[in-house]
Parts: structure tokens; sequence; C-alpha cells
């Protein structure tokens, strides 16, 4: 799938959300992030005039690439929707749900957070868990352990 390509999932408590739908757009949000262009601070200028290059001083050169189409408003808006979803996680699981929605191989995330790689992947499937659970409109329960949530919402997807 390419970025910004899923529009219809829209937060409702109508939409029963899966992990699955969760970790899709974690990843559209992380695509949407690496295209919007870096900011840059103007702290330092030049009183020298820009000197623009004639056509005699570009001779011979490769052109540059071209740089990543900036993604359309409504992708944005999504992407700034599902990080306000990590409000409902902690640090931890938060770091480990961020760095898979970039890719991030399981190896540096367990060495950076000192944990296994079992621990590590169950702890990203209970805070994909967690967040379709607030986004399906339920509550998540305190007084359970973290696989009942799991199994939970992955028995919905089945």
């Amino acid at each position: 799938m390419t970025a910004f390509t899923n529009p219809e999932l829209e937060v409702s408590p109508k939409t029963a959300w899966t992990p699955n739908m969760v970790e899709e757009r974690l990843v559209d949000a992380a695509q949407v992030l690496a295209c919007l262009p870096q900011s840059r601070v103007r702290a330092v200028y030049s009183q020298w005039p820009c000197l623009v290059p004639s056509s005699d001083d570009l001779s011979g050169q490769t052109p540059c690439p071209n740089a990543p189409a900036a993604p359309p408003p409504a992708a944005i808006d999504r992407m700034e929707q599902a990080f306000g979803w990590f409000n409902w996680l902690e640090a931890d699981d938060i770091k480990i749900t961020w760095a898979r929605a970039t890719r991030v191989r399981w190896k540096p995330i367990c060495w950076r957070l000192g944990i296994a790689r079992a621990t590590a992947h169950r702890r990203y499937r209970y805070a994909l868990s967690v967040i379709a659970w607030r986004l399906s409109g339920r509550q998540v329960p305190t007084k359970r352990v973290r696989q009942f949530v799991i199994e939970r919402t992955h028995g919905a997807q089945r």
C-alpha cells in the first residue's frame, strides 16, 4: 500500500477498530511525517546577495533529485489524530509502537529498552489493542491482565 491511500478509516464509535487497522494508520502517520518538509530556523543569515547561477555555470551538472510530494491536508490531519492516540499508552509502549511504525527492526528496539524480543512484541500487541479498544468506544479494563485485552481485540478481527 502506498502512503495516504486509506482515508476511509475514520475514527467513530460505530467503527469496530482492530489492531491491524491501528497499525496501518500509525505506519501511514510515520510516512506522512517523513514527507513533511524539515523545519529550519533562520538564526544566522548572510548580508551577501543571493547569487543566481547562469546556464553556463550549470552546464555539465546533474539535476537535483525531486523532493517528495507534500502530503495532502487530510493525511496530515489523520497523522495528528494518530499522534493523539499515544496519550493512552505508557512511555515504553509509545517507544515500541512508534519504532515499529517507522519500520525499525526488533533487535535495536530490544537493545534500546533492555527487554527480550518476546516481551517487546507482547507489549506492542497490547499497545495496538489498547488503542483499538479506545477507538471502538470501550474502556480498557484495569483489573485484567494484558493478555485479556490482546485476546479480545485479536479475537474480534478473526
